[in-house]
């Protein structure tokens, strides 16, 4: 017998359990209110730099998993910021864990333990039961209910403080109906970045069966996926560091639901540095703490003013005098070259640094690898110029043409073009 739950985040709610974190509902708007006062969601997806968050106006940031959850909580404090703690819930396409009732209590015992490890501590904003989960409506996925209502149920009772919340990639009505009328968590979060300028309508749609609050914990640029531009062998192509900027900036002023009272933050992806089909495409910073334009950006965004940092601005890469747009084909170990084209002078730039590397294929369940590749040796013939000369690499095949300016206040700029090898024979 399958059970249903009618969520929390039904219309008629005018509160969402009192705790020293809840959500209530005034006059149709909904309000998330900590330790007795109105809090506003200024987030960012990631796991450091909370200092410069903190400095940026954000105030909150949003995990995935449970590592190192005690020194994140603990540096979240030190810098007056709260976090949205992530549960890394298996998903229900994985059919061997769900039916197995080992599996399960596993994995709902150590939730249990890190959920009654940590309520108490003061960072703590809310509870991210999975990330981008399924929420099907086949019975076949009884299972996956029961496990995953049995663990918003135990936070419930164990930590009513803080509310529960989950994440929907994009937007999936049939999941979000299954969702409110199948579990009960406090808030629906959303992951989405292209379809962001539709959500409004998207909402509007569903109210006959749900009104309820909502925050996005992954809003952003477009990623390399569907809908984005690629070369003729497919490999995606990406922004500059600059135009990354210019997007985040664009699509919070005008995408971003703030005049839906059911809105109740964003949290920017992804305020770190990551490797996803590139080490820049999503890296606000980079490895080695240096901030992009896009922090500057999120700075204005949050606080209103405009920061006095400047940042390397780079306008475009030439290779061959060619664009990432023309399919460029080189020989193998034939003689090439390259530029970066900046918007203003070049008087504050540092170093400058290029790197090739092999183009980064790899998925593992159709998620793109997050393992760091390595430049190739020996190819760049010129170095710190806004010019060089290189030789193409003596395998066929797809590979990128990276290069990374820093100037000498520590802020980078980035952008890197794709090109393909072919044998001369």
């Amino acid at each position: 017998m399958l059970t249903i739950v009618f969520s929390a985040c039904k219309d008629g709610d005018k509160s969402f359990r009192n705790g020293k974190v809840h959500i209530e509902k005034l006059n149709g708007k909904y309000t998330v209110y900590r330790d007795g006062k109105p809090f506003q969601i200024k987030s960012a997806s990631g796991d450091s730099h909370f200092k410069t968050l903190s400095d940026c106006g954000g105030n909150t940031i949003r995990t995935w998993d449970t590592t190192h959850l005690g020194a994140i909580l603990d540096s979240a404090a030190q810098n007056n910021l709260t976090v949205i703690a992530g549960l890394p819930v298996v998903n229900n396409n994985d059919h061997t864990f769900y039916p197995n009732p080992a599996k399960v209590k596993s994995q709902h015992q150590a939730f249990t333990a890190i959920v009654n490890k940590y309520k108490n501590h003061p960072a703590l904003l809310m509870w991210c039961v999975g990330n981008e989960l399924d929420f099907p409506y086949r019975l076949s996925f009884y299972s996956f209910y029961q496990a995953f209502n049995e663990l918003t149920d135990m936070i419930h009772r164990d930590d009513p403080d803080h509310p529960v919340t989950t994440t929907v990639l994009n937007f999936n009505t049939k999941y979000i109906f299954n969702l409110t009328m199948r579990c009960d968590v406090d808030v629906i979060s959303f992951n989405i970045f292209s379809r962001l300028p539709q959500l409004r309508e998207e909402l509007k749609d569903i109210t006959w069966f749900w009104s309820g609050p909502y925050m996005l914990l992954e809003w952003g640029i477009n990623g390399p996926w569907k809908d984005t531009e690629q070369t003729a062998w497919g490999a995606y192509i990406e922004d500059t560091s600059k135009k990354k900027a210019e997007i985040y900036k664009e699509r919070y002023q005008k995408n971003m639901p703030f005049d839906d009272p059911r809105f109740l933050g964003a949290s920017v992806f992804f305020w770190g540095n990551k490797q996803e089909t590139t080490h820049t495409w999503f890296s606000i910073f980079d490895e080695t703490g240096a901030a992009s334009e896009a922090v500057g950006t999120m700075q204005w965004i949050w606080t209103g003013k405009k920061p006095d940092e400047k940042y390397p601005d780079i306008q475009y890469m030439l290779l061959n005098e060619k664009g990432a747009r023309d399919n460029i084909i080189l020989n193998t170990n034939a003689a090439a070259s390259a530029e970066v084209l900046l918007f203003s002078n070049t008087e504050n730039i540092k170093k400058i640094r290029w790197n090739i590397f092999r183009e980064d294929w790899y998925k593992k369940n159709n998620e793109n690898s997050t393992q760091k590749l390595k430049p190739l040796k020996d190819l760049i013939l010129s170095e710190n110029s806004l010019k060089i000369r290189f030789t193409a690499p003596s395998q066929e095949g797809p590979y990128r043409l990276f290069a990374t300016i820093y100037d000498e206040n520590g802020h980078f700029a980035s952008c890197n073009t794709p090109f393909y090898v072919v044998s001369a024979k």
